[in-house]
């Protein structure tokens, strides 16, 4: 099933032949659902982080090694915000010292085929940028 914000975007970019094209009302209510994701997923954090963490369950210090270049203030902002989103669980071990560990959820893996879509739409770009 095509959903409407393919066919949206699809329509945006090219005539398309044969498809009945979705309402103005369709193509707005499609809207508010793309920025309603973005606004969860902003930033150029907020992926590389589930992606890390979908890999595996990781420490804070694990994280920052992994994900260079993020500072250890964006870093948890992130992962609060990310745990407000339940896209990931914050589990807290009572050793001494206390252990926090970083998981993904379950939920975090619904991203799974927006992130190889995007994971595809930018190796495509980057070759498009090389070839000029």
């Amino acid at each position: 099933m095509v959903t409407f914000t393919k066919v949206c975007i699809f329509a945006m970019m090219k005539t398309i032949e044969h498809i009945t094209l979705p309402t103005k009302e369709e193509c707005t209510g499609s809207l508010k659902n793309v920025i309603d994701a973005m606004y969860v997923l902003n930033g150029k954090w907020k992926l590389a982080l589930i992606l890390c963490l979908v890999q595996s369950s990781k420490r804070f210090n694990e994280i920052q090694k992994e994900i260079t270049g993020i500072s250890p203030k964006v870093l948890a902002n992130e992962l609060k915000d990310l745990e407000l989103n339940y896209l990931i669980k914050r589990n807290v071990h009572p050793t001494t010292p206390v252990s926090i560990i970083y998981e993904a959820t379950e939920y975090s893996r619904t991203l799974k085929n927006v992130l190889s879509e995007l994971g595809a739409w930018g190796e495509q770009h980057r070759m498009k940028i090389k070839e000029k």
